[in-house]
């Protein structure tokens, strides 16, 4: 297994993206000038994307694991590469998902904690309903640890 910074074309990876992000033009907004990082084991099996948020704060964009390679500890592995590279950077990792039974207990067994609420997020931003679980994503759930 192996992580490396992907630093162009990062579209390239769009499809392993929209699993994380489904709105690609949501996707622009960060991709750019964020840092990305794919996993690789046998091929691309995951990406990462960071970005600086000032204040000391590093904000997780986007981590996406391909469907099939899904539970085998790839998203783990990613986040404890994120706190091993930035720790002494960065104070914190901040975290914004919907508030679904799918990811939240997955931050919070990687360390996080959960911060803040942003409410109707996923209605004002995305042109059209997201669901996860079958349950429809409305509120962002900010969720933090520490660096």
């Amino acid at each position: 297994m192996q992580i490396r910074e992907v630093t162009c074309d990062k579209k390239r990876h769009l499809a392993l993206l929209l699993l994380a992000d489904e709105q690609e033009d949501m996707v622009d907004r960060y991709l750019e000038r964020g840092t990305m990082y794919v996993l690789e084991d046998g091929g691309v099996r995951a990406e990462c994307v960071v970005t600086d948020e000032g204040d000391g704060l590093l904000e997780l964009k986007n981590i996406a694991v391909e469907p099939e390679f899904q539970g085998r500890g790839y998203g783990r592995a990613l986040v404890d590469f994120l706190v091993r590279t930035y720790a002494g950077q960065y104070a914190r990792l901040q975290v914004g998902t919907g508030d679904s039974p799918a990811t939240v207990p997955f931050y919070v067994s990687c360390g996080f904690r959960r911060h803040h609420l942003v409410r109707n997020f996923f209605t004002d931003h995305y042109d059209h309903p997201i669901y996860e679980c079958g349950v429809r994503l409305v509120d962002m759930v900010y969720l933090e640890r520490e660096l």
